[in-house]
Order: C-alpha cells, then structure tokens, then sequence
C-alpha cells in the first residue's frame, strides 16, 4: 500500500474495501505534513505494517481526523499507535465514539495547529449530522468525503452487483462529474442556503484538485469541477 505524492507534504492512501450497508467502498487516506513537520491524517484507513512504516518515515503523526460520523473505523488503532496524536471530529463522531477522547469538535474555524495552511467549512447537512470539508493552501487541494462520491464504471462492474449498480445510477454517484448521494442531497433541503456559501467559498478558492474519500478524483481542473459535482447546490462556476 505505497503512499502516492500528490504535491509538496501531501500524499494519498489507498485502503481495503469495506462494507457499507452492504455496499462495497474503497477507502482513502491523506497526509499532510505541516509547516513545524507534524503529520495531519485525514480519513485514517487499516493501519498496516507497511503504511506504517511508510507514514512514520515522513514524520510525527499529530492529528487524527474523522471528517464525518461514517468516517471514524479506524480511528481507535490509529490513537493506539500513536498516543500523542490528537483526534478531531464533528460533534456526531464524537458522541458515536465515546471510547476515545477527542481534543475539540471540528467546525468552520480551523486550529491553531494548522490554521492558515488548511482552511475548512463545516457543511450541517442533517439535524445530528455534518461534514467538513478542507482546502490544503499550499497545494490547493481540496478535500471531501461523501459529500462527492464518484465512481468508475470499471470498480462498479468489479465489486457492485447488478442491482447495486443500478442503485449507483439512481443515488448519481458514478463518475464525471460525481455527486453527493441522493439520500444526503435530500437531507440537505432546510440547509441549502449555509451549505451553498461554504462551498461556494471552497470553490472561489480556486482548487486545483479534489480529493474524496470514494471515487475516482480529479487531478486537475478542480474548481470547474467542484462546480459541476455541486450543480444540484446552484453554485456559481469560478470566476
């Protein structure tokens, strides 16, 4: 499981897939390194002897981040292999998981650890459910989890049954340009407005990639196509 290098102290992941709700989906982690050489860990998958050791090569782990109450399965053997990190996690990830102890809730605000080299926007979804998204600045990389899923015709035909696949074509998360599932669009409704300025801010920040958590992601081009993955939102393309 090599690291691959996005861009200067970032690197990408590839996981082992799991099941959700019966649904097979890959996982993903990033890496970043910090300006004082601290590592930030977004998304953290199966911790293998091999990522491990990769990872501890590059730094210190710091921080541990759930960026939603479905991204969390991970997060307890990675505090066990690295006591001193830190974990972070919206407020529903925090009260899903009360075996760990969380520094703070993640909102619109980023900490002082990373504050002007990761920039986030907490996306209130639901009543008791949230998402965070994040900007790495120096590589202008952003960063989601399910709020873009976008999957590849090909891993579909691998890993998804018929039915499944067709499941896929409904929710409208198959790929170019990939879009939140219907399921979490719907829940959106009574919240649009907030949740249309914060990623409409993500995309004026002009990205030029997007990383999410499932799915084929985009390598360039990344505000154009935030703009379209986020067309049901009515978001302004870039200017």
């Amino acid at each position: 499981m090599p690291l691959e290098q996005i861009d200067a102290n970032i690197w990408l992941a590839e996981g082992e897939i799991v099941s959700f709700h019966g649904f097979p989906y890959p996982t993903r982690a990033i890496i970043i390194r910090l300006p004082d050489g601290a590592l930030w860990v977004w998304s953290p998958i199966a911790l293998t002897d091999e990522l491990q050791a990769e990872i501890d090569a590059l730094g210190p782990v710091a921080h541990l981040i759930s960026p939603n109450a479905i991204h969390h399965l991970y997060m307890g053997d990675w505090k066990e292999a690295y006591p001193k990190a830190a974990l972070w996690g919206p407020p529903a990830t925090i009260a899903k998981r009360t075996d760990l102890t969380f520094t703070s809730t993640l909102d619109d605000t980023a900490p002082p650890a990373w504050a002007g080299t990761i920039d986030q926007w907490n996306l209130q979804i639901g009543r008791k459910f949230s998402e965070v998204i994040f900007l790495h600045r120096p590589s202008r990389t952003a960063i989601l989890t399910d709020t873009i899923e976008a999957f590849d015709t090909g891993f579909l035909q691998r890993h998804w049954s018929v039915w499944q696949r067709w499941v896929a074509h409904i929710l409208g998360i198959t790929n170019d340009p990939g879009c939140a599932p219907l399921d979490l669009r719907l829940l959106t409704l009574p919240r649009r407005g907030p949740i249309r300025a914060r990623v409409q801010q993500l995309i004026d920040s002009k990205p030029a990639r997007v990383i999410m958590a499932h799915g084929v992601w985009q390598r360039d081009n990344g505000a154009a196509w935030l703009a379209r993955a986020f067309r049901w939102l009515r978001v302004n393309p870039p200017s």
